[in-house]
């Protein structure tokens, strides 16, 4: 509801206050008096003000408006102030529920509860007549405060699932460019690390080739280890790796680049700190590496500092090289393709933090990063204990107050005898179900046991406390909160919950027979003309009535929320669909383009390095950065996104993981060392396909997929995919894999586990002998390099 709409329900109440009193005075002929007027229009006014203004001061408007309507309680007649006393003070405890925190809500529940029992008890002792009163005080305010709590509840849930649908149809269409940026920015930083460091070895030792012919045969193997690796980070580039569980810390790879940077026979110094897993680390690595390169290529031989500090507010990462030494031949300069400081700041924007980079007062040069630290992420706020403190004191306070007249202004007891009101029993069995239904989504079926148990304590009350109202009042108090509870089952057994948590069929008869059994028993004791036979039945009727309505509006919820949820996942699973095969489709084109450029030039560079022939080697090392800095010029001028998409292979699951982790799920991807090199195209893209299919059937708890092969048949486990055992879902995968002679094991706590094997139609020992067609399989299928 709006809430400027919100803002006139307290009108709404006062003009039900003027219906119930004085309109209904005016009716029988009673004129009130104008001083009760003028008293109900002074508390009833500024009553309805505070309840318009609650969601600004809500426990204040609270305490107003049970302050406020006590005091008049006393001169005005009643039922001057029972709409705003009872649907009044329900509001205002509403709405603190729903705008403030759980600690809050209760708090104020007990304190009013209190409060309302020690002011009746100051004024009439434990025999109140029947006590109703306090029958539906306790069971009014509980309930208020927890349709508060589960309103505040259901907001923060469509809050944070609007948010993860605008999160998703932005990945939607950023996975595709960052993974563009990505390979651009891997293919600049591998290339030209690798490359320029061949040329700067081999231009060196030709230099000395006269005085220290050593040098060029160290040179040649230099240039072939490094080709090699230049072929394997680059084949890293085009298939990453979907898991980072095997590779090196952030700080033991930063340590190994700057020895890899001495190698060159450069001086370096490091203070390098602990880093994150993650966009810090990642970053940090990225901007180390760029920095040391443009060393080598234009400050050879200048002394550097590495300083890398994680800290709680931010991480520093400055990277600091001297001046060019005099007499040294920078022969990197000119090889780069001036892209180098905006992928550094590229980096460090993406990882939430700036870089600068300028000269040094001495001469040389510092790229400086800010990042953000481990307090960067956002930290939820904790209430102060000396507040809770406050809070308790306070209500401790407000809840005595009662007692004050009793203690201080009279000093005789009041006279209502020894017999405790049945009233009291009630409070105490209400506030009991109440108590109960805190436990509900825990134990359902131990709660609706206790339920009954307590409803059919609800006659023995009557009965022990003389009571002489209605008879079937209590028995249909007592069947409220077994209602709601039997709703809230319903509702969810309607939506999506394994079948263990489900509740029985037969729950609702039951129900409906021990209220019954309680109304024929409540009426028979207070004797009637009817039979006992029609006393049961009409007893069971209206009890098989109200379940059956509670039954039907909890189902009807829950299956609206289902449909509404499954919209929602529908959407977010068609964008990570569409993000992914986008994504795929650039990284298929970079790659296709990578194979006649780079990696073609690389191998031509190995093989003159091989022979022994260091000129044909720096020329062709330059020939390769030329080609990577053309490709780099094509991947950025060709944005247009046209043509077909190439359907996703195993080689795309890092691209789904990180789609899915955008989008607030967190998923792990393992890949164990038996699983080929390359598979069967048809069994590639099943396994893709189904480990695509059960992590967007929905859920936000974390999943693992494992890869695994033995005996001829890859194996794909996922667990954390509650969704994934849905019967439809699993229609959809049994269609896939059918032609692959695949089989699906699901288990109820939410792990799949899927069989192919490499060649349909044999298994065990045969499919390992048989002719395997990964042999065919070309570059898409490729997830090694």
């Amino acid at each position: 509801m709006n809430r400027n709409d919100d803002r006139l329900i307290p009108v709404l109440l006062i003009c039900v206050q003027a219906v119930v009193w004085p309109g209904a005075a005016l009716l029988r002929g009673d004129l009130p008096s104008a001083s009760a007027l003028l008293v109900a229009a002074l508390v009833n006014g500024p009553v309805a003000a505070a309840l318009a203004l609650r969601r600004t001061r809500p426990v204040t408007a609270l305490v107003f408006t049970a302050a406020t309507l006590a005091l008049g309680a006393g001169p005005l007649p009643a039922g001057a102030t029972a709409v705003l006393g009872t649907a009044g003070v329900a509001l205002a405890l509403f709405t603190v529920a729903t705008e403030r925190d759980t600690f809050t809500a209760v708090l104020c529940v007990v304190a009013l509860a209190g409060w309302q029992f020690l002011y009746g008890l100051s004024l009439h002792g434990l025999h109140n007549g029947n006590g109703l009163d306090l029958a539906l005080t306790a069971l009014m305010y509980p309930a208020a405060c927890g349709s508060g709590l589960l309103v505040r509840r259901e907001r923060h849930a469509l809050r944070a699932t609007e948010q993860r649908l605008r999160r998703a149809e932005s990945e939607r269409h950023r996975l595709p460019a960052a993974e563009r940026r990505r390979m651009e920015r891997e293919l600049h930083d591998v290339s030209a690390h690798h490359l320029t460091a061949v040329v700067v070895t081999v231009g060196a030792a030709l230099g000395l080739r006269d005085r220290r012919p050593e040098l060029a045969e160290d040179a040649a193997r230099f240039a072939i280890e490094t080709g090699h690796e230049v072929t394997r980070a680059l084949g890293a580039v085009r298939a990453p790796a979907p898991s980072r569980a095997e590779q090196p810390s952030p700080q033991q790879r930063l340590l190994d680049l700057v020895a890899g940077f001495r190698r060159l026979g450069q001086q370096a110094d490091c203070e390098i700190d602990a880093l994150p897993d993650g966009t810090v680390g990642d970053a940090a690595f990225g901007i180390v590496r760029e920095a040391l390169t443009n060393v080598v290529r234009y400050a050879p031989g200048a002394r550097t500092r590495v300083l890398c500090r994680y800290g709680d507010a931010r991480t520093d990462v400055v990277v600091t090289s001297g001046a060019p030494l005099a007499g040294t031949v920078a022969h990197g300069a000119g090889l780069g393709g001036r892209r180098g400081q905006n992928f550094l700041r590229s980096r460090a924007r993406e990882a939430g933090g700036t870089l600068t980079t300028g000269p040094t007062a001495m001469g040389g040069w510092e790229v400086r990063a800010v990042l953000p630290g481990r307090s960067a992420a956002a930290v939820e706020r904790l209430v102060p204990r000396s507040y809770r403190v406050a809070q308790v004191t306070a209500a401790i306070g407000l809840v005595v107050q009662p007692l004050l007249p009793t203690l201080v202004i009279r000093a005789e007891t009041v006279s209502g005898g020894g017999q405790v009101s049945a009233g009291a029993f009630f409070a105490l069995l209400a506030a009991a179900q109440a108590v109960t239904l805190l436990w509900l989504r825990r134990a359902p079926r131990a709660v609706q046991g206790a339920l009954c148990a307590l409803a059919l304590l609800w006659p023995v009350a009557m009965l022990t406390g003389d009571y002489t109202g209605e008879v079937l009042l209590p028995p249909a108090l007592s069947l409220l909160a077994t209602c709601a509870a039997l709703a809230a089952q319903a509702a969810g057994a309607a939506g999506h919950r394994p079948a263990g948590d489900r509740p029985h069929r037969f729950l609702p008869a039951a129900v409906a027979a021990v209220h019954a059994v309680a109304a024929t028993g409540a009426v028979m004791e207070r004797g009637t003309a009817l039979p006992l036979w029609e006393v049961a039945a009409l007893s069971t009727g209206g009890a098989a009535a109200a379940v059956g309505a509670a039954w039907w509006a909890g189902t009807l919820r829950g299956r609206q929320g289902q449909a509404a949820r499954r919209a929602r996942e529908g959407r977010v699973a068609d964008w990570t669909v569409e993000a992914v095969r986008d994504a795929w489709r650039e990284r298929r084109r970079i790659a296709s383009g990578l194979e006649g450029t780079v990696l073609a030039r690389t191998a031509d560079m190995v093989r003159e390095a091989q022979a022994g022939r260091l000129e044909e080697t720096a020329e062709r090392a330059r020939e390769s950065l030329a080609g990577m800095r053309a490709l780099l010029d094509t991947v950025r001028h060709d944005e247009t996104g046209q043509g077909l998409r190439p359907q996703p292979t195993l080689q795309a699951l890092d691209l789904l993981a990180r789609q899915c982790r955008a989008t607030g799920r967190e998923v792990e991807i393992r890949l164990a060392d038996r699983v080929p090199e390359c598979l069967p195209t048809a069994v590639d893209l099943a396994a893709y396909h189904v480990a695509e299919t059960v992590l967007t059937a929905g859920g936000t708890e974390p999943a693992v997929i494992e890869l695994d092969a033995f005996d001829g048949t890859l194996t794909l486990t996922a667990t954390g995919v509650t969704h994934a055992v849905h019967p439809a879902v699993q229609a959809r995968l049994a269609v896939r894999i059918a032609a692959l002679d695949g089989t699906i094991t699901t288990q109820p706590a939410g792990t799949f586990s899927l069989r192919l094997p490499f060649a349909p139609g044999t298994t065990g020992g045969a499919a390992a002998d048989a002719p395997p067609a990964v042999a065919e399989c070309d570059d898409e299928e490729q997830r090694k390099p």
